[in-house]
């Protein structure tokens, strides 16, 4: 994609395009990719461990110890109740792109269960988004000392569902850490429209999971901020490992086009955005 100015919308329809995108994702995940699951413990959190796996190209990691490379990196946000190594498919995208992927794991047994509570801040799960938002914090900060040849300054937020809102949070709070934001069906946190850096937001055909007034911006707004929402027929839960393999599929081609456009975003002017504790969207729907 070389035009971020335009706002792309498709429809994945037509079987050709699925079968050659499964072709797409099948030479994908045969690249060299090496995987390796870490669990940090947060002494600021009474030890709360923070379990990531990372998945990165053995060739480009030799060349980062050597010193010779900087890796990207690419941060996944898992959904709520899904465990942090079912977005496999989508680490290895970022992999053979030559990024680093590190997914993490946001939820422990311990934890409360997510409530949904109508009428308050996102349904009232904002605390679970600032969990999410310190437990990236804290894993970056942790990586940093595995990998120190990485940029952990631009990092690259991607999240399913739940994960995508925080993604979409961590975004929202840290603007200037943020170069990229890959969300897949995020049902609460509004995409950011100041055009900063560039958003991709894949959409499902879901009768149950649905997305709140006000998340997805009006296709002139996604124009003028650079936003491309790919509008799917897949549901909420295909867009995971054990989720619809045609789904995936698309979901990698597209996702590996958008890495293609390294054009700098471009800032617009908008209105004063809403402070984060303004009241967010507060349909009653679970996720």
């Amino acid at each position: 994609m070389h035009s971020s100015r335009r706002c792309k919308t498709s429809i994945a329809a037509a079987a050709l395009a699925a079968i050659a995108g499964f072709a797409f994702a099948q030479v994908i995940w045969q690249r060299p990719v090496r995987h390796e699951t870490i669990t940090f413990y947060d002494a600021s959190r009474d030890n709360r461990p923070v379990a990531v796996e990372i998945a990165v190209r053995r060739d480009k990691e030799i060349q980062a110890n050597a010193g010779l490379i900087k890796l990207p990196v690419a941060v996944l946000n898992h959904g709520n109740t899904v465990k942090f190594t079912r977005y496999s498919f989508l680490a290895n995208v970022f992999a053979a792109r030559g990024f680093i992927a590190i997914s993490i794991q946001h939820d422990l047994p311990t934890d409360p269960p997510m409530v949904t509570k109508v009428g308050e801040l996102y349904v009232g799960r904002q605390p679970q988004y600032l969990r999410g938002v310190a437990n990236i914090k804290f894993a970056v900060e942790e990586m940093e000392k595995v990998q120190p040849n990485a940029d952990y300054d631009q990092l690259t937020v991607v999240g399913h569902s739940a994960g995508a809102d925080i993604s979409m949070y961590f975004a929202k709070l840290h603007p200037n850490r943020v170069s990229r934001v890959v969300v897949l069906d995020n049902l609460r946190v509004p995409l950011i429209t100041d055009g900063r850096f560039k958003i991709l937001s894949f959409r499902s055909k879901d009768p149950t999971f649905k997305t709140d007034p006000g998340v997805i911006p009006s296709r002139e707004v996604c124009e003028k901020a650079g936003i491309t929402v790919v509008h799917t027929r897949f549901q909420h839960n295909d867009m995971r490992d054990d989720g619809a393999e045609e789904a995936k599929a698309l979901i990698a081609r597209t996702l590996d086009n958008f890495l293609d456009d390294d054009s700098p975003p471009k800032p617009v002017e908008t209105k004063t955005p809403p402070l984060m504790t303004d009241a967010g969207p507060v349909a009653p729907v679970q996720n």
